[in-house]
């Protein structure tokens, strides 16, 4: 997938570029609590600096309801670009004009008033058709940044040319949120791993009991459907980790009996799933495979976590509680990629391309007709 890059953009002296960044950072108490994707966006912004030129960044935080809310304030984040990027000028929060989400050109316009070119860096934002993702490239040169090129490349080459054998380890609350990406992976994965909430639908679809677990009736026979067409390519828990009445909490089979509710992988399924990581030649890891949140359930997503950061393969783990949890366990600096967007890695693996990549791919092309 050829995307136009920032060297497309030269010359670049004396002008002006509008960033699209993914500054949406974790904030409490009006203090940022981890700064990553501020971070991330550097290598972009200083490339262009040393072309020349003057960049005016801009971002979403939170979810406002499309109008101003102190809650959401770049404040915290425009104190901190000011120290580890000086000069760039960074704009209010996107999401405060409802603008932004409705794609409005009126707002577009008001977006790249006085900008000269265009730069996305966003991936965790370029599955969504927004003002500042789709239109900027419709009346600016654009390009993609280093960071949104980067994910672009690796995440492309695990859907369509990945090392053998590829195992994927795929964990959240719901069937119904990565049924997409499921079929997806499956034809592309040699094995997929399957934890999290999500493992007890499946569970349910081979006939066991699973008690007061999270569950979807109405995913049953897909499951059931997935499972026939996969064979043993799917790989799904053999024991658990369950919490009972009186917040007894106990280690179960693959049958969890009413009144109990499984919240994690036991030791014996997070040891089959770490065997099958460290055969792999490239790993996808995207969700956890229990409320890792409480220590009592962080034990499979802790073992599956070091796994990866100890397997001898490529390794990918796709943003969102993943990317918390290999931060948690201290682990974050030991895989080959690090993913920024969660649901924009899930789409980009399901679909092969997002709008955001689209909209850079037609500017380029207007640019050259």
């Amino acid at each position: 997938m050829s995307l136009p890059q920032l060297e497309d953009l030269l010359p670049l002296d004396g002008k002006r570029v509008l960033l699209r960044a993914d500054f949406n950072v974790p904030i409490e108490n009006g203090r940022i609590t981890d700064d990553l994707r501020i971070r991330a966006a550097l290598p972009t912004i200083e490339w262009l600096q040393e072309a020349g030129a003057t960049v005016t960044a801009c971002s979403h935080l939170g979810r406002p309801k499309g109008e101003p809310d102190p809650k959401y304030s770049m404040d915290p984040v425009r104190a901190r670009l000011a120290e580890l990027a000086p000069g760039v000028e960074l704009m209010e929060n996107l999401r405060f004009d409802p603008g932004e989400t409705g794609d409005d050109p009126e707002f577009v316009a008001r977006l790249v008033e006085g900008q000269d070119a265009y730069v996305n860096d966003a991936f965790g934002a370029a599955h969504r058709a927004h003002a500042s993702v789709v239109g900027p490239p419709r009346t600016l040169p654009s390009a993609a940044g280093r960071l949104l090129a980067r994910e672009v490349e690796v995440l492309g080459g695990l859907r369509e040319s990945p090392e053998r054998p590829f195992t994927a380890i795929l964990g959240g609350a719901k069937v119904s949120d990565k049924l997409g990406v499921i079929k997806a992976l499956l034809d592309a994965v040699d094995v997929l791993v399957i934890g999290g909430g999500m493992c007890f639908t499946f569970l349910a679809a081979q006939g066991h009991g699973i008690g007061d677990s999270l569950f979807e009736a109405d995913q049953v026979e897909t499951c059931k459907s997935l499972l026939a067409a996969a064979g043993d390519r799917i790989r799904l828990p053999h024991d658990l980790v369950a919490l009972g009445p009186d917040e007894e909490v106990r280690r179960v089979g693959a049958e969890v009996d009413d009144g109990w509710k499984g919240l994690d992988i036991g030791p014996g399924t997070a040891a089959e799933f770490a065997a099958v990581i460290h055969e792999a030649r490239a790993v996808l890891w995207n969700g956890p495979m229990g409320l890792f949140e409480d220590e009592r359930f962080a034990a499979g997503t802790r073992s599956v976590a070091e796994a990866v950061a100890e397997a001898p393969g490529f390794t990918v783990v796709g943003g969102g509680d993943s990317a918390a949890a290999m931060a948690l366990f201290g682990l974050a600096d030991k895989v080959d990629h690090l993913s920024t967007g969660g649901g924009a890695s899930l789409e980009l693996l399901e679909q092969g391309d997002l709008p955001g990549l689209r909209a850079l791919r037609e500017s380029a092309s207007r640019g050259s007709a």
